[in-house]
């Protein structure tokens, strides 16, 4: 048996893995990282529009600050958030913007005097100050009211990644690639590391470690068109629900993106709208405007999609042999704008499409593109369940998102969630009560569990197909779990799903090499996967509401009476059919930002009884300090600088503003 020791390991060599793993060297800890692919490979390298922060450097972010930051990421989520988390995202992300612009992200800047912007489809000319001039500049995206997503072109994600992975080089922090995590050893109320699995050899290593990170991104692979790299099939959260103590959060909250290429479903980032894309039907019709007449194209995520899915069922997309789709127009945005600040759309349209985007549209369809759902984590990135167990990214529901995400929010989060967990990952090290003696019949019992679930595949003589299991998968996911929902639709995904997984327990590989082996790999992944999908119908079956990315027809009011609360998932049965889901209550006395209307969407909900007493109790506690500024009203409504690590707390410096 071969085991690897380690400080703190983290699976997922991604943006939030590498900047966790940062963190923890940089507090003299050893951290290791286990990555499917080469880390430069991850999928955060996708990221094209930009990521969120107040900086209010331009002359269209003025007056931006965590306070706008916040609503706008609370009322995004549909109120499904953590507004504890959310102020803590928000105080970071102007730091983490400025840490990647110090070692050498090379954001877009605010140039002086008149430029161009279309606004609206038009065009309209800013003036930016001279005292502006070299500052991180930001572009415009659906559900903010201020100019704040700071952006390299539209390879946002790339730059950030590869930046991120060489300071992971220069600090020698070790990234182990071509390899997976297979299970948790753990013994139900501790986590002691992972069994690894060189997807090279076929070995099997046991990695032992006081804390284990799971950053290995979301799982849009259960769904037939995702915006998702290939090797986004949620393993990270899936190991974590089979050890049956852990739960997954909001696994119904599953974000579609407005604007993938129709039919591949390449992502085409949402800064061509930010920019002054605008949408088309078949008419060549600007239709957005009559559904949301004040943010249009740039209304939230999840209403754009709706409202093109509406358009196109209304008859008004356009026939092709695929399907139907609408078009995005770029054109009056100009060449030049296009080839310096969307290159990779650029790129995407002529390499996938055939055509160049200054001249033609774009078809486009909405497609899976995020999981707002993962696992459940406290405030510092742990497990409650599992101690020392953590996850941030995309694989964790932290939870910043609630049931529906900003754009910008994400690639932003990645970095501070690394950023906070990695320094609560170090003080998990440090703390002497965290100390471990792990039993070496513990790990050999686990690795020899994963050894014989591999064995079974190869030689069990199931005659099961694992791909063919897969396509069935998606399409379900497709077909019944998608943008709308209804009880009957989702009723027959769970119970297909079911049908899936048990079939799954006889799949057969012809192919029976214990090494490099794809068919093995998507043997063990897909029954995995099913579990996922599971989880994600079963919470939207239970869930009788509609909130943010969750849409069912039969009940399409947001219901804050009986629904304002979180889906907890869990498996505790290994050989089950189906997980066990309960639920975590959303405190309103608790809130910064009760629920109400979110300023785009329908004004339509049912409101919870503690609204308003919340509201007239805080109307209470502003009143004994009616001169006080916002930082002193928001210690007297949600106090969250507690809550972070304590070389993050400063104040964020901004233009006009002074830090005290």
């Amino acid at each position: 048996m071969k085991i690897v020791y380690t400080d703190a390991l983290v699976i997922g060599g991604g943006l939030a893995g590498l900047r966790a793993a940062i963190g923890l060297k940089r507090r003299g800890h050893e951290a290791l990282v286990l990555s499917l692919v080469p880390a430069k490979r991850s999928h955060s390298a996708a990221a094209q529009g930009g990521m969120q922060a107040s900086l209010a450097n331009g002359v269209k972010g003025a007056g931006d600050n965590e306070d706008v930051h916040f609503q706008d990421t609370v009322r995004g989520s549909d109120w499904g958030a953590d507004q504890d988390v959310v102020r803590m995202f928000v105080h970071m992300a102007p730091k983490a913007v400025r840490e990647l612009a110090h070692w050498g992200v090379p954001w877009n800047r605010v140039r002086e005097g008149d430029r161009q912007a279309i606004i609206n489809g038009q065009i309209e000319t800013l003036t930016e100050k001279a005292e502006s001039h070299g500052r991180i500049t930001a572009r415009d995206f659906g559900g903010t009211q201020k100019w704040r997503t700071c952006y390299v072109s539209d390879g946002t994600g790339h730059s950030m990644l590869y930046n991120m992975s060489d300071q992971a080089i220069a600090r020698e922090i070790p990234v182990h690639e071509r390899v997976e995590a297979m299970r948790l050893i753990h013994d139900g109320s501790r986590c002691y590391g992972a069994i690894v699995r060189d997807l090279k050899s076929g070995e099997l290593t046991a990695y032992v470690a006081k804390a284990t990170c799971i950053a290995t991104g979301g799982f849009g692979r259960i769904y037939r068109t995702s915006t998702n790299a290939v090797i986004n099939e949620g393993m990270g959260a899936a190991i974590a629900l089979e050890t049956g103590v852990v739960a997954l959060g909001n696994m119904e909250a599953i974000q579609f993106h407005p604007t993938a290429v129709f039919p591949a479903g390449i992502l085409v980032t949402e800064g061509s709208r930010g920019d002054g894309g605008i949408l088309l039907d078949a008419d060549l019709h600007r239709f957005m405007p009559d559904y949301e007449p004040e943010k249009r194209e740039l209304a939230s995520r999840d209403v754009v999609s709706r409202r093109m899915e509406e358009h196109i069922a209304a008859g008004k997309g356009v026939q092709n042999r695929f399907g139907r789709h609408l078009w995005l127009d770029i054109r009056l945005l100009g060449r030049d704008h296009i080839r310096k600040n969307l290159r990779e759309v650029n790129e995407i349209c002529q390499y996938f499409l055939g055509i160049d985007p200054a001249e033609s549209l774009i078809p486009v369809r909405p497609a899976q593109h995020y999981s707002m759902g993962g696992i459940r984590t406290d405030y510092r990135g742990e497990s409650p369940t599992l101690k020392g167990l953590f996850a941030c990214g995309e694989a964790a529901c932290w939870d910043m998102h609630g049931f529906n995400r900003l754009g910008g929010n994400s690639v932003a989060e990645t970095v501070v969630a690394g950023m906070i967990v990695g320094e609560y990952m170090a003080d998990h090290c440090e703390d002497a009560d965290n100390e471990i003696v792990v039993s070496t019949a513990l790990v050999r019992d686990t690795l020899d569990a994963e050894r014989a679930h591999l064995d079974q595949l190869i030689d069990g003589g199931g005659d099961e197909n694992p791909v063919e299991l897969m396509r069935d998968v998606q399409e379900l996911m497709t077909e019944k779990v998608g943008i709308f929902r209804t009880g009957e639709s989702l009723a027959e995904a769970v119970d297909g799903l079911q049908s899936l997984l048990r079939r799954s327990r006889n799949i057969g590989v012809a192919y029976r090499a214990t090494g490099a082996n794809p068919e093995l790999v998507a043997a063990y992944r897909v029954s995995r996967m099913i579990k996922l999908a599971l989880c994600v119908a079963s919470g939207a079956l239970a869930r009788t509401e509609s909130r943010g990315a969750h849409f069912r027809n039969d009940y399409p009011q947001r219901n804050d009476r009986d629904w304002l609360k979180r889906t907890l998932a869990t498996w505790p049965e290994e050989q089950g059919d189906r997980p066990e889901l309960s639920y975590e209550d959303l405190d309103i006395m608790q809130m910064e930002l009760p629920p109400g209307w979110r300023g785009y969407g329908k004004s339509d909900h049912i409101p919870h009884p503690d609204t308003e007493k919340r509201e007239t109790e805080i109307e209470a506690l502003l009143a004994t300090k009616p001169g006080a500024d916002r930082f002193e009203r928001q210690s007297l409504v949600l106090p969250f600088e507690q809550l972070l690590p304590e070389r993050f707390r400063g104040r964020n410096e901004r233009p006009g503003e002074p830090l005290s």
